[in-house]
């Protein structure tokens, strides 16, 4: 298994390359093997899958910062790509945020982003939102915690999501930058907005997938990274419940392919020869 510093080397590099970096959302350890197995050169985990796959519950703010912790070093340890993480608002003040980043760095995790963001997301509720001063404190205190000097710190805006604040949120992003960001974040706009508001940011940039947008689009909008956050989460939301729909009617699970035809495929994949090999090795050197 890579080690922690040669998978944020990687990704720092790979970010430097200039290519646009996709990077699905995993929602648990045997996920993010898969998002390796197909390819892909980084994986995901934000708080939207955490609070799901963990706890059963939306993600309206009850994630802890030892609930993301957890699971992001579960995942980190699982694969040998870079994992990006959601770190919230850092949980607590500035002058906390270093426990944060240096909880991030021993979990194996190559980078955060870091939000703006302070109450009501993914709610109809009354948003708020931290003052520029509070969030480039945070931001300045993330970037001096930091011992490795690539672990990659993204700073994330959602004013321009909420508020409809265009110029706000440029002014936030480019200040994020001059406070030390290695990449800025505007959540939630559209390919489109993003291909207008581009050339008047001085980072490189990060967004989330939108429907409508493809890869393609993403790129020529100017993305340099994006996350499909939720993508193996509802891929394994909709498969379960199409098979369990499926058994409860038929009575059999013989007839559902997605659960009898894979099972040889899956006990190969999550590595039960290899625990074979390894017994056998260790039985032989005994014996010796």
């Amino acid at each position: 298994m890579k080690k922690a510093e040669e998978k944020r080397r990687a990704l720092r590099d790979r970010i430097a390359s200039g290519r646009m970096l996709t990077v699905p959302g995993a929602h648990d350890p045997l996920s993010a093997k898969q998002v390796e197995a197909a390819g892909f050169e980084a994986v995901y985990v934000g708080s939207y899958a955490t609070a799901a796959a963990r706890l059963g519950q939306p993600d309206v703010g009850i994630v802890t910062l030892n609930d993301m912790l957890d699971h992001a070093a579960a995942v980190a340890d699982a694969v040998d790509i870079p994992l990006l993480a959601d770190a919230e608002n850092g949980w607590n003040g500035a002058v906390n945020v270093w426990r944060t980043i240096r909880g991030f760095e021993k979990a194996g995790v190559s980078g955060i982003h870091l939000e703006d963001h302070a109450f009501g997301k993914h709610t109809d509720l009354p948003p708020k939102v931290a003052t520029l001063d509070e969030a480039l404190a945070k931001l300045r205190a993330a970037c001096e915690a930091r011992t490795d000097p690539n672990f990659l710190i993204v700073a994330r805006t959602d004013v321009i999501y909420l508020f409809k604040d265009v110029e706000e949120g440029i002014r936030r992003m480019n200040a994020f930058a001059e406070a030390g960001a290695d990449l800025v974040m505007p959540s939630g706009i559209s390919t489109k907005m993003l291909a207008e508001i581009r050339p008047r940011l001085s980072a490189k940039v990060m967004i989330t997938n939108k429907p409508g947008a493809s890869t393609l689009d993403e790129e020529a909008a100017g993305a340099d990274i994006v996350l499909y956050y939720g993508f193996t989460l509802q891929a394994a939301y909709s498969a379960v419940r199409d098979a369990l729909a499926a058994f409860r009617q038929s009575g059999s699970a013989d007839g559902i392919e997605s659960v009898r035809g894979s099972v040889e495929e899956f006990e190969h994949f999550i590595g039960y020869p290899d625990f074979v090999r390894r017994a056998r090795a260790a039985a032989a050197t005994a014996a010796e």
